[in-house]
């Protein structure tokens, strides 16, 4: 690790504030931002140099961003929200901080994408299957956000395709909890631990794993129906009860690059002990 070295993490949230603070310990500097004004103390609290940004806004400080972007790497962890306008305001934040971000003197970026950008292939799918959504789907809005940042020579990045997520304060057992008619229940869940994606992205700085892309999910791919049923009878609530589907659209998504590359092991391998 350079001494100098200062990480900044655009989006303390779920996975972002737990992060920043195992960065801070591992001797970072690490600068967060948040867009609640009432986290800012919480985030000086753990030894984060807070940033109130909200991309989004009407009105962005450029004085702020600009100075958190004063950083080596950057860490990119906005969610999407894709449903909402189907990332057209995603897609713009993301033009916003790259026009920003070429002024700045950031040389690797950290981006924190998802699974859901390959299509349902009904087979096991590794990072090279993304060529089928740039054929079927060349306008997915985070296939393009993955783009802008991967294809400039400004910066290195890597990109590191996250499954369903899990842990924390994301208990799976609320998630379908006394939902009737519910699709797919003979489909493998592709899921990861919120432990796991903290120690995978502290792997990827600390190993200097740049210029890759990379599936993580937890090894284990019970069927939803499986799942989502003891989740919910785990925390006492309602299961879900499932619809009897004649043809199951699913993805299996491996992890096997990322393990051979990073030597890594799950710390969850198992989906069906996350609430155990």
């Amino acid at each position: 690790m350079e001494e100098t070295q200062t990480i900044s993490i655009m989006g303390c949230g779920w996975l972002g504030l737990p992060l920043a603070e195992r960065l801070v310990q591992q001797g970072y500097t690490v600068k967060g931002s948040t867009t609640t004004p009432g986290k800012l103390g919480l985030l000086e609290q753990k030894g984060i140099t807070p940033y109130l940004l909200n991309l989004a806004g009407e009105e962005v400080s450029e004085p702020a961003l600009e100075e958190f972007l004063q950083a080596q790497v950057l860490v990119l962890n906005i969610p999407p929200h894709l449903r909402s306008d189907g990332g057209e305001s995603y897609l713009r934040q993301m033009h916003l901080l790259l026009k920003k971000l070429l002024d700045s003197p950031v040389s690797r970026v950290l981006f924190v994408s998802s699974t859901s950008v390959y299509l349902d292939l009904n087979r096991v799918v590794t990072e090279e299957d993304i060529v089928f959504t740039e054929q079927q789907q060349p306008d997915n809005m985070l296939l393009q956000a993955e783009r802008l940042f991967r294809e400039r020579e400004d910066w290195v990045t890597t990109t590191v395709r996250f499954g369903g997520l899990v842990g924390g304060s994301r208990q799976p057992g609320r998630f379908l909890a006394g939902k009737t008619n519910v699709p797919n229940g003979d489909a493998p869940v592709n899921l990861i631990h919120l432990d796991d994606c903290v120690t995978l992205l502290q792997r990827i700085i600390e190993q200097d794993k740049w210029n890759s892309v990379y599936n993580a999910c937890a090894d284990g791919h019970p069927m939803r129906r499986e799942f989502y049923t003891a989740a919910a009878q785990a925390l006492g609530l309602v299961p879900p009860v499932f619809e009897d589907m004649p043809k199951t659209e699913f993805k299996l998504i491996s992890s096997q690059k990322l393990k051979d590359e990073m030597a890594y092991t799950f710390i969850h391998p198992d989906p069906m002990t996350f609430f155990s």
